[in-house]
């Protein structure tokens, strides 16, 4: 699992804090991927004023959908 988040999220205080969300989402999901699959994901600028509710619903579609073009 791999995080891209630009500058253009923000400064480094909220793109750290994005970083640190979106990996405690990734560890909750862990067990759903497949083994030897490796995903990136890529914070776009809505994702620093999100809530921890919005944000984990965005990734948690963006995962269900890259899983199902996987599958």
């Amino acid at each position: 699992m791999g995080f891209v988040v630009s500058k253009a999220v923000g400064n480094a205080v909220t793109r750290n804090k994005v970083k640190r969300r979106l990996r405690e989402l990734s560890a909750q999901t862990v067990r759903e991927r497949p083994h030897g699959v490796d995903l990136v994901v890529r914070a776009l600028p809505p994702a620093a004023a999100a809530s921890w509710e919005e944000l984990g619903r965005d990734y948690r579609s963006a995962l269900d959908t890259a899983l199902r073009r996987v599958r």
